[in-house]
């Protein structure tokens, strides 16, 4: 098990990688919590779920509206949630982002944390404490920034991804190699089969070297006043894909990447073995 660290001004936030999921009883309070999943989640996980009320939404980014956000936040008056009370989100991007921005909402904020269940939300989603949901088609045009207490990640869950889940998170991972720590991609390059085959000791270590570099860049930037710009490598073009071809949202960012990295050969901002090896890394997987 491995514990990272994000510290912003305002909050402290523990990553824990490795973990059994169903840990977080530890780290909760013994009442006064509620938590929130979708339906896919539940129905595999649900009989280990710590004895709290649940809440459960749609899987996908049609829950990410304000008529759901209204929904969840009227039961959480009816099963008596005060402002001493907790947030469980369980679940991928889509409950995280959910759950995060109730937390920071519900009576003018309470606490909150995650068991991180998608790859794409282990390696990104989950952690960083952006919170966003939809107006219509518009991505997270409505949100906020709350650390989460905690996240847990524990990558055996991974397992039962469907596979384009899966795949959509690994664009998450080669973005962050290409961005920040290069040894994501010489992994990604090396291990293809482990991967390919869900290898819990490989993929433990990647999210790992995912969070640490995040964490390196939320600490310096929570809100995204400069350097934490560089986490949207892909996502310009990408949102405009994801909106418009109605694809996962990896699938959209890997698009998003490719684009954006012909734009930079062009331009001479990198060298074309440079271009060749990102293309040759999409392609591969």
């Amino acid at each position: 098990m491995e514990k990272i660290i994000i510290s912003t001004p305002d909050s402290v936030s523990a990553i824990i990688i490795g973990a059994k999921w169903e840990a977080v009883v530890k780290l909760l309070p013994e009442s006064g919590v509620a938590i929130i999943t979708d339906y896919n989640v539940f129905d595999h996980y649900g009989s280990g779920f710590p004895d709290f009320p649940v809440l459960k939404i749609k899987p996908g980014e049609q829950s990410k509206q304000l008529k759901v956000v209204e929904s969840l936040l009227k039961k959480f008056l009816d099963i008596g949630l005060d402002r001493s009370g907790f947030i469980l989100g369980i679940g991928g991007g889509v409950v995280c982002d959910i759950s995060g921005f109730i937390a920071s909402v519900y009576m003018r904020g309470i606490r909150c944390g995650f068991v991180s269940t998608s790859l794409l939300s282990q390696v990104d989603a989950s952690t960083g404490g952006k919170n966003g949901v939809n107006i219509g088609l518009i991505k997270n045009v409505i949100g906020n920034f709350k650390q989460p207490e905690f996240v847990v990640c524990d990558t055996s869950m991974l397992l039962t991804l469907p596979d384009d889940e899966y795949y959509s998170g690994l664009a998450e991972l080669i973005k962050t190699g290409i961005i920040g720590d290069k040894t994501i991609i010489d992994i990604l390059e090396d291990n293809y089969k482990g991967i390919i085959d869900r290898d819990k000791i490989i993929l433990s270590d990647l999210v790992s070297r995912a969070v640490k570099f995040k964490a390196s860049i939320v600490s310096k930037d929570e809100k995204e006043s400069g350097l934490r710009r560089v986490l949207n490598f892909g996502h310009t073009f990408g949102h405009a894909i994801e909106l418009n071809e109605a694809v996962k949202h990896g699938f959209a960012v890997a698009s998003g990447i490719k684009l954006a990295t012909c734009f930079s050969l062009k331009k001479g901002l990198i060298k074309e073995a440079e271009y060749n090896r990102i293309i040759g890394l999409l392609k591969k997987y």
